[in-house]
């Protein structure tokens, strides 16, 4: 039994973690954390890396944990908040994408009056949702905690504790990956560090777009479905 269980843990861990990272993927969105943080001193990006890295583990995890049971309270369906969720993304990107010199400035002086407080309110949003955390994350995580239910407690508790140190280990490397975003793309120079930031924000555009596409894409399925079957009496 305890063999089972331990297997149990390891394959959710490893699940969870190859499930979620890559639609996380820190590495890619630390150039979008570095464009939303311009001027913002490196004690402020710690904290923010922080703030985000340990949101973005808690959202997760109740999305993981009970997300399907607040989507059904509420009567919503996993294509609306698709819909919903890549409009945000979309426009994020948006902003980031066609922003000139001037807002560049203005955010920039923004960023140099952040105070501990501001940065604790503008941690969460737009920075760990829907930047680091997106609907389309949240759909997955919802997703990998109904796979990861079974019908006997304890192999079900040893499945969600495998994916719950998942998210440890992904909020651990978004730390990493905020916190040291400077430095790493410091190789660049500041021409290519421009490009970079454009470039990613032009995929963070590709990407949103492609969420709501998925989302209205599973409606019209759906409707067509219920629109093809026969009603039984």
């Amino acid at each position: 039994m305890t063999l089972e269980l331990l297997g149990a843990f390891g394959k959710s861990f490893l699940f969870v973690l190859a499930a979620l990272l890559p639609i996380l993927n820190p590495a890619a969105t630390a150039p979008i954390f570095l464009g939303l943080t311009e001027g913002a001193s490196p004690s402020t990006r710690a904290l923010l890396a922080r703030r985000i890295a340990r949101n973005m583990f808690w959202l997760m995890l109740g999305a993981m944990l009970v997300g399907s049971y607040v989507l059904e309270f509420f009567g919503i369906s996993l294509p609306i908040v698709r819909v919903g969720g890549g409009m945000i993304v979309a426009a994020t990107a948006w902003r980031l994408l066609t922003a000139t010199q001037s807002t560049v400035d203005s955010r920039t002086e923004l960023a140099e009056s952040f105070t501990p407080d501001m940065a604790r309110r503008q941690a969460f949003y737009p920075l760990t949702f829907p930047v680091s955390c997106g609907p389309g994350s949240i759909a997955a995580a919802i997703t990998v905690g109904v796979s990861l239910a079974d019908a006997r407690l304890s192999l079900s508790l040893a499945r969600m504790a495998g994916g719950v140190l998942a998210l440890l280990a992904v909020g651990v490397l978004l730390y990493l990956a905020f916190r040291y975003a400077q430095q790493l793309l410091k190789p660049l120079g500041e021409a290519g560090s421009v490009i970079f930031l454009r470039l990613s924000a032009f995929i963070l555009l590709c990407l949103g777009v492609q969420i709501v596409w998925d989302g209205v894409y599973e409606l019209g399925v759906g409707m067509l479905r219920d629109g093809f079957l026969p009603v039984s009496a």
